[in-house]
């Protein structure tokens, strides 16, 4: 993993098409803004794993129909 430390208004690129800037920092809050083409899916990792666990129910739910 890279760790890295922005000020706020400095950016990051990721690869040609994915900018991540710090717009905020307050207290323990970090606000990023994140411009990225429509086909890239940017998702806070509590969703993905809100969405994997429903997921995961859904067959056992079809299987007891």
């Amino acid at each position: 993993m890279l760790v890295l430390s922005r000020k706020e208004g400095e950016r990051l690129k990721l690869g040609d098409s994915i900018v991540i800037t710090v717009v905020k920092v307050a207290g323990d809050k970090v606000r990023l803004g994140i411009e990225a083409p429509p086909n890239v899916l940017v998702l806070r990792d509590e969703l993905e794993l809100h969405e994997q666990d429903s997921e995961s129910a859904a067959p056992a739910a079809q299987e007891a129909a």
